[in-house]
């Protein structure tokens, strides 16, 4: 696991990535000044205070946005990868798969509909994990495993959907549910890292076409055309190319 992380990590700064980081950390970027600027004008427009109270508050509770930014990143981060996890996924696999069948593009309809579920799905956890920063040590548990169950289902669901139904790639996660939140613990660790939580899509995406690379080769994996699929070599022991 901890190879496969390595690897996914090292990749993001290869020539393939750079065009699709740059997409996601631009709209990354944008998503958070937009929802930080929704929160600070609603809050301006609904209470009404004296101007130098309002000036005041409007100051503190931009910075205090911009400091919990980090409960944002998971969410904004969910939504990405619903949009753009098939530009990621297809360059990891046409760099280090090559000689695997080629993973099948969602329907743009589903893809966008999967991100906008989980985004809120991944928001209200944080927001519950935002209210528990009162309570010391709860919320930092809150946090990271909140995350890590639900970034790594959703990231490695979305992996392997591009190559199974989405009834057999929730099975699949329920079969290797432990590995899969411990992968999913490592990109919540990274989501909670400023500057490199911009970019957490790519690097999950990598990760977990790896993670479902890896599951598709064990031979009790009982996938369909599993057989096709036996003399795959385990990504968490390659080489990646770069």
């Amino acid at each position: 696991m901890l190879n496969a992380a390595r690897q996914a990590f090292e990749e993001l700064f290869s020539p393939p990535f750079r065009a699709v980081m740059v997409k996601c950390v631009a709209f990354t970027l944008a998503l958070l000044a937009g929802l930080i600027a929704l929160a600070v004008w609603s809050f301006s427009y609904f209470v009404v205070w004296p101007d130098w109270i309002e000036t005041t508050i409007q100051w503190l509770g931009g910075l205090a946005l911009v400091a919990g930014s980090i409960f944002l990143i998971p969410p904004v981060t969910s939504l990405i990868a619903g949009l753009y996890l098939d530009d990621i996924a297809g360059v990891v696999e046409r760099q280090n798969f090559p000689g695997d069948p080629p993973g099948r593009e969602l329907p743009t309809a589903r893809s966008i509909w999967l991100a906008i579920r989980f985004f809120f799905v991944v928001l209200i956890v944080n927001l519950i994990a935002l209210l528990l920063l009162l309570v010391p040590g709860v919320n930092l548990i809150a946090f990271y495993v909140g995350n890590g169950y639900l970034l790594g289902r959703e990231y490695f669901e979305l992996a392997a959907m591009r190559h199974v139904s989405e009834r057999e790639a929730k099975r699949i996660r329920k079969a290797n549910g432990t590995p899969i939140l411990l992968c999913g613990l490592v990109i919540a660790a990274l989501a909670s890292v400023p500057i490199l939580n911009l970019v957490t899509p790519l690097f999950a995406t990598g990760f977990m076409v790896r993670v479902w690379k890896h599951i598709a080769a064990k031979p009790n994996a009982r996938l369909p055309g599993a057989g096709e699929r036996n003399g795959a070599r385990d990504p968490f022991a390659q080489t990646t190319r770069v």
